[in-house]
């Protein structure tokens, strides 16, 4: 039989598990597609994490948005783009490199979320993240706006069966060169933070087409810095769309 101590032991550490369930704040995956062509998102986590989505939501063009709830305890995965499907298991890139892959983890210590986007897969559709709060405030934003298909070493491509770029090999120099903030080996970090404490929501977009303005509120000076980073070669940059 438990004694008084071992008793109030177990209270106290029940009651702080408690406490510290409930000082984690909800948070939720959004993806939104902003591209003139449907996008199959596939999030997948990591190690024995629990699975969040069933994969088989298809994104409508110009601008259809699905959220998921993330656990309230740890969890860290990844995010993909599969584009130009015929079936839902069948695409031409997404579901094996190269590729563009979004990382996120939820709920570290003190709540603290991070996300980056990784090109260290190769890239195949400009995609951005953003950790947002319920205040309409948010951290920095990171990924890549920019269709790197279009200037892509013609060595490095992938192309379709109609013969259509659909993706770039890359190689790091050229991938960082044009989108600086995003990860294109396993020891490269962006410039600017990529954690966010106790966010509501982390937002990935497909076809975004502009990253300078989505930065911390209220930080004039990052977001000169933001600005002055990724669009790299503005003129050229202005004029590139998907």
């Amino acid at each position: 039989m438990a004694t008084m101590a071992e008793r109030l032991a177990l209270a106290f550490l029940l009651a702080a598990a408690a406490a510290l369930a409930a000082s984690a704040v909800d948070t939720k995956l959004t993806l939104q597609n902003l591209c003139p062509f449907p996008v199959r998102p596939l999030v997948t986590p990591n190690g024995n994490f629990s699975s969040i989505s069933d994969n088989t939501i298809e994104l409508d063009p110009n601008g259809g948005l699905v959220s998921f709830p993330f656990p309230d305890t740890f969890w860290a995965g990844s995010v993909v783009a599969r584009t130009f499907c015929r079936t839902p298991t069948s695409c031409d890139t997404g579901s094996s490199p190269p590729r563009t892959v979004v990382q996120l983890a939820v709920h570290s210590t003190e709540d603290l979320a991070t996300y980056s986007v990784s090109l260290e897969d190769g890239f195949n559709l400009a995609t951005v993240v953003t950790a947002l709060f319920s205040d309409g405030g948010q951290c920095p934003a990171l990924g890549c706006p920019l269709n790197l298909t279009n200037g892509c070493p013609v060595d490095q491509v992938k192309i379709d069966d109609c013969r259509i770029i659909v993706a770039c090999k890359g190689d790091p120099g050229y991938f960082k060169r044009r989108c600086p903030l995003t990860r294109v080996n396993g020891t490269d970090r962006e410039p600017l933070p990529q954690s966010c404490i106790a966010p509501r929501e982390l937002k990935v977009v497909f076809c975004q087409t502009e990253l300078a303005h989505l930065t911390m509120v209220g930080a004039a000076s990052a977001q000169t810095e933001l600005a002055h980073l990724t669009m790299v070669g503005a003129a050229s940059a202005q004029t590139e769309h998907m």
